[in-house]
């Protein structure tokens, strides 16, 4: 199959801004997106191909026609896609809150729990966002602060720059603060408890809901384990530097710094995603040729084969 060039499905919660507009090329008659699913076969939005003989079919309208073997062998073990990738314009600050593994999910909400990663692309100085807590705290104390509005004094403020990754296992409590951009990758799931919102209204003008209950189920009250840097050291190669961003059981992420070419191979055990967050690409195969740029996501099929990048940005290749 060809390489598919994917329209995302975009969001406009109420802390989102316009710099996926504006700096992304993200088309949409919304006054904010706060996010651009790039890499979607959720049921609350699909990515949609737009190019090719697929063109106008969402992306599990493709993987249902021709089959899941297009996924790869790394995803057999998933009964549904495993992945879910964002670009998050974060204007103000985020809920705080924490999302639940995947027995806790499928038990209660019927779908998978959530691990994700989150990858800093831009941010104004002096931007942060909250990861777990200061110190171990008790379910008792987690309780009396959320009911007493005192949580924050006891949560791990991270101020953050361009380039800082972090690894938020389900369980973790977290919050993205305003001023901030930044590449997700997550299991496929768009289960969210919110613990607390600064006292916000919604769209509708009413509070919005929290699920305090659910949250003191499921949230680690540990301060986090991992560093807040990429999980690989950078590595050069032929005409690109390559850098490990973070791995686990769901998903592997890479970080492409192309300076002339990257030749990179598709092989039978997972798709490539490869999301560009600068610059400009040629992508260069036996199977066609495709030119992409900022703001663009591009799918290539388990099994693809070799392909060629040509062009200086930044890529993020994610694969399962």
């Amino acid at each position: 199959m060809y390489p598919m060039k994917l329209t995302a499905p975009l969001k406009d919660y109420i802390w989102g801004g316009t710099k996926l507009k504006e700096d992304f090329g993200k088309a949409s008659d919304l006054e904010k997106v706060a996010e651009a699913w790039e890499l979607s076969c959720h049921k609350d939005g699909s990515s949609v191909i737009e190019n090719g003989k697929f063109a106008g079919k969402t992306l599990p309208e493709f993987i249902e026609s021709a089959g899941k073997k297009v996924l790869g062998t790394n995803c057999e073990r998933f009964e549904n896609f495993p992945v879910l990738i964002k670009l998050i314009d974060a204007k103000d600050n985020l809920s705080v809150q924490v999302h639940p593994n995947n027995e806790y999910a499928m038990r209660v909400e019927g779908e998978y729990g959530k691990t994700e990663m989150w990858y800093i692309v831009d941010c104004e100085p002096g931007a942060g966002l909250l990861y777990g807590f200061k110190h171990e705290i008790s379910k008792e104390e987690f309780a009396d602060r959320i009911a007493n509005n005192t949580l924050l004094e006891v949560t791990n403020f991270v101020e953050v720059k361009k380039g800082d990754c972090f690894f938020i296992e389900a369980g973790t409590l977290h919050a993205i603060g305003k001023g901030i951009l930044i590449a997700e990758i997550q299991q496929n799931s768009n289960t969210t408890y919110r613990i607390y919102d600064y006292g916000r209204v919604g769209n509708d003008g009413k509070p919005r809901e929290l699920h305090v209950e659910k949250a003191k189920d499921v949230t680690h009250l540990v301060p986090p384990t991992r560093p807040t840097r990429p999980q690989g050291e950078s590595e050069q190669k032929d005409g690109y530097v390559r850098t490990l961003l973070s791995s686990c059981e769901y998903f592997t992420v890479h970080a492409l710094d192309v300076e002339v070419c990257a030749n990179l191979q598709a092989g039978p055990e997972s798709f490539h995603s490869l999301m560009c967050l600068d610059g400009s690409f040629k992508l260069l195969s036996k199977r066609g040729d495709l030119e992409f740029g900022k703001g663009d996501s591009i799918f290539l099929e388990a099994g693809y084969g070799a392909y060629r990048l040509e062009g200086t940005g930044e890529v993020v290749l994610t694969t399962v």
